[in-house]
């Protein structure tokens, strides 16, 4: 089936109606952003009819691209604002970091904020490159292809991190990595597919305090600090 560019945005603004019905969309800024970043241009052609089911859809390899409720409730979470330099695990298709860009780096603003993600997976990481490219989001994100579990030195620290994989525990170095007064959003726990949802905060004297969300499902992470 093959949808007009019409059809997808009243599908769109309809799911992100219900979600903000559900308590789930509650800021200006993720609603801006989950209403602007068009999910159909992440997904492989055979999926792209099901881009506003409130469900993962498989991307290839092995992996899925985040149900649109839990991309909206881990961008909340993250407490996201305009010239946050953010770090994410888990590139995927390149849809959930580029509605962070959205919010961090708005299009038409001065705002320095990045998004820098990580993929393991080369095909992946071409794939969310090339994503990333044709939705005008390239000069607001980086894809690396590498080891998202031991994160990325080479521009810590981070305001934000946000874990897309399920992780055994936090990884050291992403709490290394991260900023006094940032915070991490990741999913922790086995590999079968529940986990539960942490918000982890580092005060100004560099003490975390943990925060839980609630149960999730999410691939395992993989890497050096994965399974």
């Amino acid at each position: 089936m093959v949808f007009e560019s019409s059809t997808y945005q009243r599908e769109r603004e309809s799911l992100v109606e219900s979600l903000k019905r559900q308590g789930i969309l509650r800021s200006e800024v993720v609603i801006r952003a989950m209403l602007k970043v068009k999910r159909e241009e992440y997904l492989p052609p055979d999926e792209k009819e099901y881009a506003y089911v409130d469900s993962p859809l498989p991307i290839g390899q092995g992996r899925t691209i985040s149900a649109p409720h839990m991309v909206s409730i881990m961008n909340e979470a993250l407490e996201l604002r305009s010239g946050l330099i953010v770090l994410e695990i888990g590139a995927g298709s390149g849809y959930h970091a580029s509605t962070i860009a959205e919010i961090v780096a708005p299009e038409g603003t001065s705002s320095n904020g990045h998004v820098y993600t990580i993929e393991i997976v080369p095909e992946l990481a071409e794939f969310a490159r090339d994503n990333i490219e044709k939705t005008g989001y390239g000069d607001r994100v980086t894809i690396i292809e590498g080891d998202g579990s031991v994160g990325y030195m080479e521009k810590a620290p981070y305001e934000r991190i946000v874990v897309t994989a399920a992780a055994p525990r936090v990884p050291e170095p992403l709490l290394e990595q991260l900023k006094n007064d940032g915070l991490i959003v990741i999913p922790v726990g086995g590999q079968h597919m529940f986990q539960t949802l942490l918000v982890l905060r580092k005060d100004e004297h560099g003490k975390v305090n943990i925060e839980d969300k609630g149960g999730c499902a999410f691939v395992p992470l993989t890497g050096k600090f994965g399974f």
